[in-house]
């Protein structure tokens, strides 16, 4: 009876290569909460209530009652409420309801007709360019890209 219940449990694990990471559930900052300080996470995080503070993590879902206050580094992000700072992620979705005060920084961006966006839009061409944003190598934050004349980009001192 137990033996079956394993069986089937070590199966299931088996097929599932090693390392690869659970995708459970998001963390969820609930409408009547605000946060004073950093995020960090390796997953999703879903925002309905405010966040005073920088965010790291893969996936963010700012919903149409959140808000954030702060520097955004995230692979995905989907915003329907409003941040007010910088955006760096490789797909950003601004929704009808997004306000967004700011600059973004994006591989990917799309915009519903209604939302707010006050800011600038930059492009990443490379993926190496997000890596760079989101990790800058230590002691190396003031370093600028250049754009040479074919439209490449070229790391240079800053001056």
């Amino acid at each position: 009876m137990f033996s079956k219940v394993s069986s089937k449990r070590s199966t299931a694990e088996a097929g599932k290569p090693e390392g690869t990471p659970d995708r459970g559930v998001p963390s969820i900052i609930s409408a009547d909460l605000t946060i004073t300080g950093d995020l960090v996470s390796g997953g999703e995080i879903q925002i309905d209530g405010r966040v005073e503070g920088d965010i790291r993590c893969t996936s963010l879902i700012i919903g149409i009652s959140g808000s954030v206050t702060g520097e955004i580094v995230a692979e995905r992000l989907r915003m329907h409420g409003s941040v007010n700072g910088q955006i760096n992620a490789k797909s950003v979705f601004l929704a009808s309801t997004a306000r967004m005060t700011g600059d973004i920084s994006h591989e990917s961006l799309a915009i519903e007709p209604g939302a707010f966006m006050e800011g600038h839009c930059r492009r990443l061409a490379a993926p190496a360019e997000l890596q760079q944003v989101a990790n800058p190598p230590a002691g190396d934050s003031q370093k600028r890209l250049e754009r040479l004349g074919d439209g490449t980009l070229n790391p240079a001192a800053a001056s």
